[in-house]
């Protein structure tokens, strides 16, 4: 199953905000956006397209202003997000343009998504990005969007774009090596789940609407929500540990690395279900 990875064509790649940053102080980890963004590009090469959802705005913006811990106000998120969007699409668009490739910013609420129009709109940009060589790297547009801050993560929002441009691979990034019977944190005796061809309510009720860091937002129930939007839709999905990017190049070559949720694309599948409902 896993050596089918490496004919995929289409691939959105999420990565959260510890992943992009340092653990000790929160600010942004250079070096490993430059071996993603360096990961990303090999991929173009290769002939596939590439969408980079990112996390890291207020992170990023939290950096840039000083904040010494997590803000937890909707202004002080709304307005690290502002100062902090713009920092890390500067990072990005000034990588990308060292490996000859354009880096398109694609910023996205639960309205826009929610409408049809706009919606139809959303999937004509990507396609049209996608159509020019461009890397969309997409996030929630957290500055106006307050309930998505509250209450929405970038798993979902993976999730929901890979099924708008019919990815054929979602790969979550993420603090952990995926998904276990248990939080391994704190169940030395939680077992690892390598692969799961079907996505059941029990599984659904190991999620723990947690997260294990400082800057995320997405627990385990987020990433199982954002797998059942995917495979649904039709495309695979694995959630892997994001300490070495490199993991990526790994995954896409078959090898056994993370849990690979098995896509089974459900043939009632209405996006607009999976936008509205909470699980």
């Amino acid at each position: 199953m896993r050596k089918k990875l490496k004919d995929k064509k289409r691939i959105v790649v999420k990565i959260g905000s510890s992943t992009l940053t340092h653990s000790r102080t929160g600010e942004l980890n250079l070096l490993k956006i430059e071996k993603l963004v360096r990961i990303l590009c090999d991929m173009k090469a290769e002939g596939r397209d590439v969408v980079l959802v990112s996390s890291g705005a207020i992170a990023a913006g939290r950096q840039a202003l000083g904040g010494q811990k997590k803000p937890s106000s909707i202004s002080e998120k709304q307005a690290y997000a502002a100062v902090g969007q713009a920092r890390l699409m500067m990072v990005y668009q000034k990588l990308f343009s060292e490996y000859n490739h354009v880096a398109a910013q694609v910023l996205l609420t639960k309205d826009t998504m929610s409408h049809e129009v706009s919606r139809y709109n959303a999937q004509n940009t990507f396609d049209e990005l996608i159509h020019l060589g461009a890397i969309p790297i997409v996030n929630e547009n957290d500055t106006v969007s307050t309930h998505e801050i509250q209450f929405g993560d970038n798993d979902r929002l993976s999730a929901i774009v890979s099924a708008l441009i019919g990815a054929d691979l979602l790969i979550l990034l993420s603090d952990i090596d995926g998904l276990y019977s248990d939080d391994p944190r704190k169940n030395p005796k939680a077992c690892f789940i390598d692969l799961v061809e079907e996505i059941t309510p029990a599984l659904l009720s190991m999620g723990k609407d947690t997260s294990g860091s400082d800057v995320g937002t997405g627990g385990m129930a987020a990433k199982l929500a954002a797998a059942r939007i995917a495979t649904d839709s039709g495309s695979d999905m694995v959630i892997a540990n994001g300490e070495n990017v490199e993991i990526i190049h790994e995954i896409m070559a078959g090898e056994k690395k993370g849990t690979l949720f098995m896509a089974h694309a459900n043939l009632d599948f209405d996006l607009m279900d999976y936008i509205n409902h909470e699980y």
